[in-house]
């Protein structure tokens, strides 16, 4: 299992947030979209996600922006230094 930590919350007009949750090294993300009311309600948002094995999942994309990998990486590590990865954030 890859743990993804959450970098990046980005909320629209049309009431979805979405949310990029990328790798430590700041490679490999996966972003997916949510009403904003699931903020809110239920589960929330947590700190990380887990993927399939070594990261092998189709809904894993690669970073490539030198400038995004490092601001992804940066953002990862600080989540993962601050919270515990089923933490609601």
């Amino acid at each position: 299992m890859t743990t993804l930590w959450l970098v990046d919350r980005e909320f629209d007009s049309k009431g979805l947030v979405r949310l990029t949750y990328a790798t430590t090294d700041g490679e490999r993300v996966h972003t997916k979209e949510i009403a904003e009311q699931r903020l809110y309600m239920g589960d929330g948002v947590t700190a990380a996600i887990e993927t399939g094995e070594d990261g092998a999942n189709e809904d894993l994309s690669t970073v490539d922006a030198e400038a995004d990998r490092d601001r992804f990486r940066t953002e990862a590590r600080r989540m993962a230094a601050d919270h515990d990865p089923d933490d609601r954030v």
